[in-house]
């Protein structure tokens, strides 16, 4: 199945999902007297960019209690490799931000979810 697992949970699809491959460099890496780049990749690492429309409170906040440890898996599908990929992430800043709030019922409405998680 394609899509988001956090934590062993599957999650609602988010509307914008972008896969960023990132080269981690040393602080040796730059450019040489001769203007010429050195480069002295130590790893390469992943971060994912999510955003998510408006979801059922249920769906937010499944999504924000798996994510509220240090340290956590995502199950992911990665351009990469072609198929789904296991790994451990750290989350970003969190943005919920407001629809509503229903006076009559006493909760907020909230328009979507961005979070940004980043690879261990």
């Amino acid at each position: 199945m394609v899509g988001l697992i956090i934590n062993g949970v599957q999650v609602k699809l988010p509307k914008s999902f972008t896969v960023d491959h990132q080269d981690i460099d040393s602080d040796t890496s730059g450019r040489n007297a001769k203007g010429e780049m050195v480069r002295d990749v130590l790893t390469k690492k992943v971060k994912l960019n999510c955003e998510w429309g408006p979801m059922a409170d249920s769906e937010i906040s499944s999504i924000l209690q798996n994510v509220d440890k240090a340290f956590f898996t995502i199950t992911y599908p990665d351009p990469k490799i072609g198929t789904q990929l296991t790994k451990t992430f750290y989350a970003g800043d969190k943005t919920s931000p407001a629809y509503s709030f229903n006076e009559k019922f006493k909760k907020m409405k909230w328009s979507g979810l961005t979070i940004n998680f980043i690879e261990k």
